[in-house]
């Protein structure tokens, strides 16, 4: 019997070789322990870099054990069994060994695409493909960083594309020479680019791009990231009332980084000319502060980064004033009266009428009082409807807001009312006088008026009631004491009406000079009667001649009282 051995042998046009006959050592038949080569490892692709060593592994099985060859490009690999000079070494276990990686910019004799071939007489095996390359890394940064301004808050992004490089490279950061973390939640690197969410004052700096491979790193060259801070108010400016011709101050006080400018404005129109100023860069002031003046006051802080503003209204309190007197009125009886007034004031003042001596107000819009007589327009204007000889007397117009108060008063007298409604006239009334402590004075007040006249004395208006051991009041109406300052004023009343008359006391201690109220038979005698002129329906022109007899003083001034 014969044992028949099949071998599958793989042959390879660019790897020239002799197989000769398959037959063992020394030309005896295959042994049957013997087998044909069988890659035990194949070599991996490797990438190097320039002037480095390298290893391409290769290991084959077989019996007897197979010879180990190399072939780049199809060409076989000259080793140090072929030349003892060379570079590359044939390894005991059939690796390939560079002792250092030649590479040139004409001349790349290591970098291509290698494999590994195993003999025996049984045939040969070879290994896959594996590729030996150079690492490359170019110094020029494709895209270098550019410098980044942003504000605190905002995201930053700083964008590098490496240089070119095999392998491509990966990018890192350095800032201020210190590598960038990502351990900080808001850094993030991705594809070249250095993204810093919420960016915040200390993240400001040089940054460097690193790009790396296993060639080493490149450096570009520095970016700066500026981080400014938008304009935060630190003191906004508030509303403000003031009364007018006041001094008013809006505060605006700022942070920010670069240092914010300030400016403001009024909403209605242009600050007031010549009445303001800017104080410490921030802060306006207005002076002596006007109705029109009002409005909204507006500051606006603006820097590189951002803009920010804050308004406050001003209100000018003004108090009221009377614009439009009531004049004082006759009428029929049975006719129909307007008082006029008019007024102003800020706020505008609220307006509302009283008769002097009765407590009844009377409001605008209030429903109509006095059996629908009286009624008070929104503008203010009192109109009394189908008057009485009881409506005569004084109105008084009063206009209050949260500024202040005013009060104006006219005169109504009604035609047809009861007869002698002149009210009684005060012949002598009491003077200025300087008396020495310890004397008594006697204070005057001689009245026309007849026997229904009533006579009551006020001392710095406080009515004197009665008579004590220091004060008497005389049957014919004059008040004597013993020396007490102050101003007495005499008051005669009656049916018809009252009149008043002020004097003033003073006492000095014992030595002064002191001047007495003139006597009776010492006053000064009456003027000849008035010439009456051009008279027109609201005003009469009065003339008339001094008395001679001047009495104890010459005489000052007149006054002048008018009855109907």
């Amino acid at each position: 019997a014969k044992l028949k051995i099949f071998t599958q042998i793989k042959s390879h046009s660019k790897f020239p070789y002799a197989l000769g006959d398959l037959r063992g050592p020394a030309g005896s038949r295959p042994r049957f322990e013997d087998s044909p080569p069988r890659i035990a490892e194949d070599p991996s692709d490797l990438i190097v870099s320039k002037g480095e060593p390298a290893t391409l592994n290769c290991k084959a099985e077989g019996r007897p054990i197979p010879s180990i060859e190399w072939y780049k490009d199809g060409e076989r690999v000259e080793t140090d069994k072929d030349d003892p000079r060379s570079h590359r070494m044939l390894l005991p276990s059939g690796s390939l060994f560079f002792l250092r990686i030649v590479h040139g910019r004409r001349s790349k004799p290591d970098e291509g695409i290698y494999t590994c071939v195993a003999r025996n007489y049984l045939g040969e095996a070879i290994s896959r493909n594996a590729s030996l390359e150079v690492a490359v890394l170019r110094d020029d940064f494709r895209q270098a960083p550019s410098d980044v301004v942003v504000a605190a808050g905002e995201p930053a992004v700083l964008e590098c594309v490496p240089p070119r490089g095999h392998p491509e490279p990966t990018v890192s950061w350095k800032r201020n020479n210190v590598r960038v973390s990502t351990k900080d939640e808001r850094v993030t690197m991705r594809g070249g680019k250095l993204m810093i969410s919420h960016t915040r004052k200390s993240d400001a700096g040089m940054y460097v791009c690193v790009g790396s491979n296993m060639v080493g790193e490149r450096d570009s060259d520095p970016a700066e990231l500026v981080v400014y801070e938008r304009p935060v108010l630190v003191r906004r400016p508030v509303n403000q009332v003031v009364m007018e011709e006041e001094t008013v101050d809006f505060l605006c006080e700022v942070h920010g980084d670069p240092a914010p400018t300030v400016r403001w404005r009024r909403e209605e129109g242009e600050l007031p000319r010549g009445r303001f100023e800017i104080r410490n860069g921030n802060n306006l002031r207005l002076f002596r502060v006007k109705e029109q003046d009002e409005g909204t006051y507006t500051c606006t802080s603006e820097n590189s980064v951002g803009k920010t503003e804050a308004s406050a209204m001003l209100q000018v309190h003004v108090p009221p004033q009377i614009a439009t007197k009531p004049r004082d009125q006759i009428a029929t009886q049975g006719r129909s009266i307007t008082f006029q007034c008019g007024t102003t004031g800020n706020p505008p003042p609220a307006i509302f009428w009283q008769k002097e001596g009765s407590q009844m107000l009377l409001f605008p819009g209030q429903p109509p009082s006095q059996s629908g007589r009286y009624s008070v327009s929104m503008s203010g204007e009192l109109t009394i409807t189908d008057v009485h000889p009881e409506d005569s007397g004084f109105y008084i117009c009063q206009a209050i807001s949260v500024a202040g108060s005013v009060l104006t008063k006219a005169l109504l007298e009604v035609e047809g009312g009861p007869s002698g409604r002149i009210p009684p006239i005060i012949r002598q009334g009491p003077a200025n006088q300087t008396v020495s402590r310890g004397a008594t004075a006697q204070l005057y007040c001689r009245v026309n008026g007849g026997t229904s006249v009533e006579i009551s004395w006020e001392k710095d208006g406080e009515r004197l009631q009665g008579n004590t051991p220091r004060l008497t009041l005389m049957e014919n109406g004059t008040l004597q004491i013993d020396t007490d300052s102050g101003m007495y004023t005499c008051v005669v009343s009656s049916t018809t009406g009252e009149s008043s008359w002020s004097g003033m006391l003073t006492v000095r201690d014992g030595g002064s000079s002191v001047s007495r109220a003139s006597e009776f038979i010492q006053l000064p005698g009456p003027p000849q009667k008035p010439v009456i002129t051009e008279v027109t329906k609201n005003t009469v022109t009065l003339t008339w001649q001094s008395n001679p007899h001047e009495g104890g003083a010459a005489v000052t001034s007149y006054i002048i009282e008018a009855f109907r």
